[in-house]
């Protein structure tokens, strides 16, 4: 069993920053990849960005590229997400979940088997 908890999320304008944690702990040795999604009212979960524990590879959704960075620190157990250039269309919660695939960094949410309970960002205009 893998316990995955997020924290950090907020309120905050149009411009601004905002850095998400998740902090993993339990069966560690069965997560391989960390994801960040993300759900809006009304839409289906997304796939934002992924990293690997190991060598820190990581991918990233196209509407993300260049806004966003995800980050690990393996002692810690802890993967961040630092949003900046923050859009009312980044507006969702968050979910940070783990994925046990070796060989690639997946973006569909089926392939995380392990998901925190979520975190609201909220971005004004």
């Amino acid at each position: 069993q893998v316990q995955v908890v997020e924290s950090g999320g907020g309120l905050v304008q149009a411009g601004g920053s905002l850095r998400l944690s998740c902090a993993v702990s339990g069966r560690t040795f069965g997560s391989s990849v960390m994801g960040w999604f993300r759900q809006a009212p009304g839409k289906e979960r997304e796939f934002v960005a992924a990293i690997r524990w190991s060598g820190g590879i990581t991918s990233y959704a196209d509407s993300v590229k260049g806004r966003f960075t995800i980050s690990r620190d393996n002692a810690k157990n802890t993967v961040y997400l630092q949003m900046n250039s923050l859009k009312p269309g980044d507006t969702a919660v968050y979910y940070c979940a783990s994925s046990a695939s070796r060989y690639i960094l997946p973006h569909s949410t089926k392939d995380y088997g392990y998901w925190g309970q979520g975190t609201q960002v909220t971005v004004s205009s």
